[in-house]
């Protein structure tokens, strides 16, 4: 009897379809443009301006107000990004036009002149905008409802990004010191046109995801602008909307320095995001998808304060590295400040699968083990890893210089920190947010990490007044009480979910005709 061949989209490669691998891959080339550039940024904008490899000369602190600016808008424009899929041209196609940007951005960025400096960080922030929420949100495509493959589809996802991490934090800080910041820059354009050819090849595995929306759900769907004319429809909704309008202007125009219209802006967009989710909010249909809407949006505040804390990593801990650790090796040769952020990438290459299969084992033998509860154990493992900056603030007080180890440890705390909340945070939104906006809510999920990246580069700046030790404290205080704030709350946010993630073990029970399934039913 004939069989059908399966279509290429059909496929599957290790027990998941082809297209995660392709998508694998296109974030992995990514990950490499941005994390390489990432790597040289502060320390290439505090460089000295005379030398063999000249940077712009800036202050720390001006380097890292740039640094927070630039990292939050990176994933603020996630929500156009997001929005564009969502209404337009799709997320497969807003995923190729993102790519086509961030390879001429990087490749601006490789030109010694300032005005390319500006252009290409611009031009990597739309491009990230565009690729970025939809390429995950393409990623819980390839998987049906309740798949208990969902989780390690997005840890192995996971692993492609810190894979192109680790590689580009290996290749392109050594790159950078041998030969200049600009051949660093442009290194990573030339991966991340990789990334593209391998996007473009691979369609044939990705046809059933991420496509144009069709013109019965363009019909459907709600435009901008009657999205916000219906917030103005209710009186208690319109009045709170221009009063935090109101207030972000006055908040915005009050801070003293040259930025105050930048924060202005800021806070005007995240009153309009705020009135957007009001509007979803009224839009949603049943209780059940209310109440999910509600800790969908919890967990945005959780992703805040994670990112807040770990994205020390970019720029206060980055520069801590260049100016106050002995990177001697062995006295041998000194070790490039970037090559540090690689441990991040490696531990996470190292312990991705182990992580995963932990909290698998746990959900098997009915442990808590829901997206929450491991956020919030994520965040307080991360934030425990600042004791050992604490400890080398101490270090350096008392020597003048500090030993790599304290890093070492505090890059595993915070890769075991993140293996536990932010591929369950991506997974956990596919989950929950209303399919109609399901790009929308993974761009917010993006604002929320951008906006987590602006919190770090403030902290970081303050780091001249307070000093590091007195950051570093303050984040390891702060991180641990939130995240057990969280489980102390665990149990009626579970109510609001509604069972999300009950089916799930259910389904792997009955994959599973191992001695733990005999377990469960005796």
């Amino acid at each position: 009897m004939a069989t059908l061949a399966k279509q290429p989209h059909e496929k599957e490669l290790f027990g998941h379809p082809v297209g995660l691998y392709i998508l694998f891959l296109t974030e992995m080339w990514e990950r490499y443009s941005y994390y390489g550039m990432r790597a040289l940024l502060t320390i290439y904008m505090v460089a000295k301006t005379v030398g063999d490899n000249p940077g712009l000369g800036w202050t720390n602190s001006e380097s890292l107000a740039l640094y927070g600016w630039y990292t939050m808008l990176v994933y603020v424009m996630s929500i156009p990004g997001g929005m564009i899929a969502d209404k337009f041209i799709g997320q497969k196609r807003s995923v190729l036009v993102g790519a086509i940007i961030l390879v001429f951005g990087h490749g601006v960025l490789a030109v010694e002149a300032e005005w390319a400096f500006f252009t290409g960080l611009g031009l990597i922030v739309l491009g990230v905008g565009m690729l970025k929420p939809n390429i995950s949100t393409m990623v819980g495509g390839l998987y049906k409802p309740n798949d208990i493959r969902r989780d390690k589809g997005f840890s192995i996802f996971y692993i492609g990004i810190n894979l192109g991490s680790l590689l580009a934090t290996s290749s392109v800080g050594i790159v950078a010191a041998v030969y200049g910041w600009h051949y660093g820059f442009g290194l990573a354009g030339i991966c991340m046109l990789l990334g593209l050819i391998v996007y473009v090849w691979g369609q044939k595995y990705l046809v059933h995801v991420g496509n144009v929306p069709t013109v019965e759900e363009k019909k459907n769907d709600v435009s901008l602008g009657a999205m916000y004319s219906r917030l103005f429809k209710s009186t208690k909704h319109a009045i709170i909307f221009i009063a935090l309008i109101i207030l972000s202007v006055y908040a915005g125009f009050s801070f003293e320095g040259t930025d105050n219209w930048a924060y202005g802006l800021l806070f005007v967009f995240v009153t309009f995001v705020i009135g957007l989710m009001m509007v979803i909010y009224k839009d949603l249909e049943t209780q059940v998808m209310k109440d999910r809407f509600l800790v969908l949006l919890l967990s945005f505040g959780i992703v805040i304060v994670f990112w807040g804390a770990f994205e020390q990593a970019g720029g206060l801990m980055s520069l801590y590295t260049e100016q106050k650790t002995n990177r001697d090796f062995f006295g041998l040769f000194e070790i490039p400040t970037a090559v540090f952020q690689g441990l991040n990438a490696g531990f996470i290459i190292l312990f991705a699968v182990v992580v995963a299969n932990y909290w698998a084992k746990r959900k098997l033998k009915n442990k808590e083990a829901s997206s929450l509860f491991k956020m919030a154990t994520g965040t307080i493992i991360m934030g425990t890893g600042f004791v050992f900056m604490i400890f080398a603030s101490m270090q350096y007080q008392a020597n003048g210089e500090s030993a790599m180890y304290w890093l070492v440890l505090a890059y595993l705390f915070h890769t075991i920190g993140e293996l536990c909340a932010s591929p369950v945070a991506l997974s956990f939104i596919t989950k929950l947010a209303p399919v109609k906006y399901a790009s929308l809510m993974m761009g917010v999920y993006f604002a929320s990490t951008g906006l987590g990246n602006k919190v770090a580069g403030i902290l970081g700046e303050n780091a001249e007044h307070y000093g590091e030790m007195t950051i570093f404290t303050a984040i390891f205080i702060f991180t641990v009480a939130f995240g057990f704030l969280v489980i102390a709350l665990l149990k009626p946010l579970k109510r609001l979910t509604h069972g999300a993630e009950d089916k799930e073990r259910e389904l792997s029970l009955m994959d599973n005709k191992g001695p733990e399934l005999e377990e469960f039913q005796e």
